[in-house]
């Protein structure tokens, strides 16, 4: 084993790494091109509270590789849920009206 970590904590972590770092390319792009036209306000909103939620989770549980992992998934998570609500609401402010309206 691995540093004192059983082989149940050593799936913990590599899952933790792996999931945590596949939001990494996302939120690169998103801060690059700032184009969110293909992402879901409604669904990383929800994600964004999950993530918190099991980062709570983890702090309960004294469980690192929960707490960790869901730290960085959430600052991932956020900045890609900040630059939707700042780019959407640019969009509708730049928008022309409708007809009639």
């Amino acid at each position: 084993m691995i540093a004192g970590l059983d082989g149940t904590q050593i799936v913990g972590y590599i899952a933790a790494v792996l999931t945590t770092s596949s939001f990494v390319p996302q939120a690169v792009m998103t801060l690059r091109t700032r184009n969110v036209s293909g992402i879901s306000g409604l669904m990383y909103s929800a994600f964004t509270l999950g993530v918190a939620m099991w980062l709570v989770y983890g702090w309960l549980l004294r469980d690192w590789a929960i707490f960790v992992a869901n730290a960085v998934a959430l600052v991932l998570a956020a900045t890609i849920l900040s630059i939707k609500v700042i780019e959407t609401r640019r969009q509708r402010r730049s928008s022309p009206p409708p007809p009639g309206g």
